[in-house]
């Protein structure tokens, strides 16, 4: 493909997706053009229907053999196939008239329309979505999902180097901020021409919403605070996440814990995650019904669940914040030497609260996830995290999609579960391979369980895996599993 039937497949399909109008098919294709540096051109219709990413790559690469394009890796690619793409996405103003005006009509088909829009203007990269790996896991938890994150691409060291050797910016101040909107990026920093968010009213003040970029789930929404904020649970988080649930009832939306460890990547701006997906945590049941003097009419359990969590369900959600209010403020000061609960050491406050709202019919739901980041010798990165032995697996922080029953694994693991399944059917010793010599451990218990043939390996290893995450949710649950576990839970349930 050239690059006159690249532009003009560009610029039709911008068409198409409602991008531009038909009177705009000249300013799209000069403004093209600029980005291109390009003096000239003829409207020249590909030959064969070309998807968005062909028409891109036959631009970039045109621009790399002219010089246009400085080096030829993702993040330069990146970078640049952004800022063509931003040639062709609506303003910020076209695109929040657009969306409000569609929920008047109904909140899901602006959502509908926004998520669509998105993933029109290549902001979300269906092409590199499509490479994440994902199967389900039966566990007495029900079906754990279970994904290796391929979509992210890792950074060619050169670009390491040179992103090293510039000055740092503090502009924008985090992902998040609004200054993302049209921005357009640097080398270690993504660019965001593409890139639109649209405002919100959430309990009363200014947030805006968005989809993730690298989505892990259908509709993977951020809500964030138009404020650069840290993030905060207390009694306005829960209402600001019930009311916003009140507004999409199709969404959940819960929010990351606010302390390290146990939180998630962005604590310094407050935010929330959402979106039109159902986890097996709401799939799970209430395996102990509980109830709170003075809120009798709340509906209260603790979840058949391997963290640790209160659900609380009401018609009336003034009558949840009240609830939840009490057991966060209760939580934050509790000790229980016994259950190795600490509330605090040498001043640093270990407790805090992962909580996810969601809709169920005309009740609200709020499951409340008790957290605690303390760390002892033994677990020098937290007690209540993945243990030194499952991190072959999983060693990062337990986040808010985790605590759903989502995992999400390093993209290493494509390669290394490969290698342990072939060195599983051929006998050969998994400790001589640095591939595998972190899973021999494990893989050596799956030898002795199943009876693995080429044909089967792959799939038990996929299966033992979600069972390794079940165990990671375990172990970041502050009550354990056991009678002991469930009498301590209860303890707390009773002096709140």
């Amino acid at each position: 493909m050239n690059r006159n039937e690249a532009i003009t497949g560009l610029v039709d399909y911008a068409l198409e997706k409602e991008l531009i109008r038909s009177e705009e098919k000249i300013w799209a294709a000069n403004s093209l053009l600029d980005v291109l540096k390009l003096e000239s051109f003829q409207w020249e219709e590909p030959t064969e229907p070309a998807e968005l990413t062909e028409l891109l790559n036959a631009l970039l690469d045109d621009a790399y053999e002219r010089g246009v394009l400085e080096e030829n890796s993702v993040v330069y690619r990146d970078l640049f196939d952004t800022r063509l793409m931003g040639c062709l996405t609506p303003r910020p103003s076209q695109v929040m008239d657009r969306f409000e005006e569609l929920r008047k009509e109904s909140a899901k088909e602006a959502t509908d329309w926004y998520y669509q829009f998105s993933q029109d203007t290549n902001y979300i990269r269906t092409d590199r979505i499509a490479k994440d790996m994902h199967w389900k896991t039966a566990t007495e938890y029900g079906e754990l999902d279970i994904s290796i994150n391929l979509s992210k691409p890792e950074k060619d060291p050169k670009v390491i180097a040179a992103a090293r050797n510039k000055k740092s910016s503090d502009y924008p101040r985090c992902m998040l901020c609004t200054e993302n909107v049209g921005y357009a990026g640097r080398l270690n920093f993504p660019a965001r021409q593409n890139h639109r968010i649209v405002p919100v009213k959430i309990n009363g003040s200014s947030w805006y919403l968005q989809y993730s970029p690298y989505v892990y789930y259908n509709e993977h929404c951020i809500c964030f605070n138009e404020t650069h904020t840290p993030m905060k649970i207390d009694r306005a988080c829960f209402a600001k996440l019930l009311d916003f649930v009140g507004q999409f009832p199709h969404y959940f939306v819960g929010s990351n814990a606010d302390l390290p460890i146990v939180g998630g990547s962005i604590l310094a701006h407050d935010h929330f995650q959402g979106g039109r997906y159902t986890f097996a945590m709401e799939r799970a049941p209430i395996e102990t019904e509980v109830s709170f003097d003075g809120y009798e009419d709340v509906q209260a359990g603790i979840v058949k669940w391997p963290m640790s969590v209160i659900r609380l369900k009401a018609d009336k959600r003034e009558r949840l914040i009240e609830l939840a209010d009490k057991i966060l403020g209760s939580w934050r000061s509790y000790t229980d030497e016994d259950a190795l609960i600490l509330a605090e050491t040498d001043g640093e406050p270990h407790n805090t609260i992962t909580p996810i709202a969601r809709r169920r019919g005309e009740d609200y739901e709020l499951d409340l996830v008790l957290r605690n980041n303390l760390t002892t010798p033994e677990h020098p990165l937290g007690v209540y995290h993945p243990h030194a032995e499952l991190h072959h697996i999983k060693k990062e922080n337990i986040g808010l999609i985790e605590v759903m029953g989502l995992a999400i694994l390093p993209g290493r693991l494509k390669k290394e579960l490969s290698a342990v399944a072939d060195k599983l059917v051929s006998g050969v010793d998994l400790r001589e391979d640095p591939l595998t010599v972190a899973h021999a451990d494990w893989a050596e218990t799956i030898a002795e369980k199943y009876e693995i043939t080429e044909e089967n390996a792959m799939e038990i290893i996929w299966q033992e895996t979600g069972l390794v995450f079940a165990k990671v949710l375990e172990q970041a649950g502050v009550y354990a599993r056991t009678p002991e576990g469930k009498e301590a839970f209860l303890r707390f349930i009773r002096q709140v």
